[in-house]
């Protein structure tokens, strides 16, 4: 089963029902899986290779938009560039009546954001999904990718419980870690700087799993990512937000308060979240 891929929420949403029975390319589209802010995705057939596909088209709204192509090229060079079971595979980037698309694989399953619409998931279950976010956002940032954007709804589970991480439409370029992990400068696809795509002290991203840096617009790196990460993982435990979001803890001052909490999060606080994601901090913050 699919389910509607993921957009970016605080966004306004863009459809586009009239290319559901088009071909494109050699692509037959079937059907809208989902739209956001900066996509609109759908379920597709390729007729040379005789499977099916997601294609992301940009929103004609945005396609003259400079920044928006640039953006969306970006996200379909970083992301072609991994290579990791834990990571959506993007196939190609192409082009119809001037609005560029990305062919991606078809993910079966649903988001974790939709299975916290059913409460808290089991803590074995949520640290093993945890640990192939985890494992995907390492290889990501041996490369010197930044997500930016880790969250419940860019997680996507499949039928047997692999997990992928969807949507680098916010990730950022920087210099990748020293070491064999790293790579080299010619292995990877140019990126505009960022300054060229964000206004200093602009926040991307979505405000709820925020580092505290991200949130106040300054440059982030892997730590960003691993906080991210953290608070996702928080939730998935207790099926509540560690952080309210806009209208919550100020962003400056943001740590996982155990104030006023119930016993039950208060124990699994203490048990997960210091060692497990201290730990990841201390490996980003080595570039190890």
């Amino acid at each position: 089963m699919s389910v509607p891929w993921p957009g970016h929420s605080s966004a306004p949403v863009y459809h586009d029902n009239a290319m559901i029975g088009e071909t494109v390319s050699r692509y037959r589209i079937d059907e809208e899986l989902g739209s956001g802010g900066m996509g609109v995705v759908y379920r597709a057939h390729d007729l040379h290779l005789d499977r099916d596909v997601a294609l992301k088209f940009l929103p004609a709204q945005l396609a003259a938009e400079p920044a928006a192509l640039t953006r969306f090229d970006r996200e379909a060079r970083l992301a072609s560039s991994l290579n990791h079971p834990h990571i959506c595979i993007v196939h190609d980037i192409e082009q119809h009546a001037g609005r560029p698309f990305i062919v991606m694989e078809l993910c079966a399953g649903e988001t974790v954001k939709r299975m916290l619409q059913r409460g808290p998931i089991p803590l074995e279950q949520a640290v093993d999904l945890a640990m192939q976010a985890a494992s995907a956002l390492d290889a990501a940032h041996q490369r010197g990718i930044v997500h930016r954007d880790v969250k419940p709804a860019n997680l996507f589970v499949g039928p047997t419980g692999q997990l992928k991480v969807l949507d680098f439409g916010l990730a950022k370029l920087n210099e990748p870690p020293p070491g064999p992990g790293g790579a080299s400068d010619d292995s990877l696809p140019p990126a505009a700087p960022e300054t060229e795509l964000t206004r200093p002290g602009t926040a991307l991203g979505t405000v709820a799993y925020m580092s505290p840096e991200q949130a106040l617009g300054q440059p982030v790196d892997a730590r960003s990512d691993l906080f991210s990460l953290g608070a996702v993982l928080y939730e998935m435990v207790t099926g509540e937000r560690a952080f309210a979001g806009a209208a919550g803890v100020p962003v400056e001052a943001r740590d996982i308060s155990l104030a006023g909490r119930s016993a039950h999060v208060r124990g699994v606080s203490a048990l997960m979240g210091a060692p497990v994601m201290g730990q990841a901090a201390t490996k980003a913050g080595n570039g190890t």
